[in-house]
């Protein structure tokens, strides 16, 4: 089977499906576009304009990272998902989560002043305020083996890593689980490598070209 995953470099939910395909040691290739410039093919194949696109055999397009990272999961022989029906739900459910957490991560950064950026970092407080009251002391969201869950907690660890100096939003002393979560998840090879060597430049050069309250601290 011939994979191609159609990318945008700080990107956390191809993140996401890298660390998957990584994870799971699936042989792929990954072609990174301009998302503000996309290349008509990608047009052509992407039904919502958006990445991640996985290309199968050159001839079939799966769309949205979550149905992308279950194709993985079980194409190369499950294991990151539960296979209990509510807990995979709940799964899916936290999934999602995670992917409001992330949209109010990128307005945050673009916050114009103080309170504007304080009013959106209330309502991601409280959103971990809720995922650390249900997290477990595992290693891994529910145990000690990676799920798909976890893949995109990663991207969403890593870019509150990267804001640290300018703002701890992820406290160890109101969040200890969610900090000793992140710690691990961002130690692991899979995530590690799946972003680019210049991530971490590219990504804080983001966030000071959008000129927000919190460049100013960076």
């Amino acid at each position: 089977m011939n994979l191609e995953l159609i990318s945008f470099k700080l990107c956390p939910f191809v993140q996401s499906s890298v660390i998957t395909l990584l994870h799971k040691g699936i042989e792929h290739k990954i072609t990174f576009i301009d998302i503000n410039d996309p290349p008509q093919w990608f047009d052509e194949l992407s039904p919502t304009g958006q990445v991640p696109i996985l290309r199968v055999d050159n001839d079939t397009v799966i769309f949205e990272s979550a149905v992308i990272n279950e194709f993985l999961n079980d194409a190369g022989g499950c294991g990151m998902m539960p296979d209990d029906p509510l807990q995979r739900a709940l799964h899916r459910a936290w999934i999602q989560f995670c992917g409001s957490i992330l949209g109010d991560m990128f307005n945050l950064v673009g916050a114009g002043d103080k309170e504007g950026f304080e009013d959106i970092e209330y309502d991601i407080l409280e959103k971990l305020d809720r995922l650390e009251a249900i997290k477990s002391d595992s290693a891994c969201f529910s145990g000690g083996e990676l799920s798909l869950i976890d893949t995109l907690y990663s991207g969403l660890f890593m870019r509150l890593d990267l804001l640290k100096p300018a703002r701890d939003i992820l406290d160890a002393s109101r969040y200890p689980r969610l900090a000793a979560w992140s710690q691990h998840l961002l130690g692991l090879d899979p995530v590690q490598n799946s972003v680019v060597p210049e991530f971490s430049k590219m990504y804080l050069g983001m966030v000071k070209m959008r000129e927000g309250y919190i460049s100013q601290s960076l």
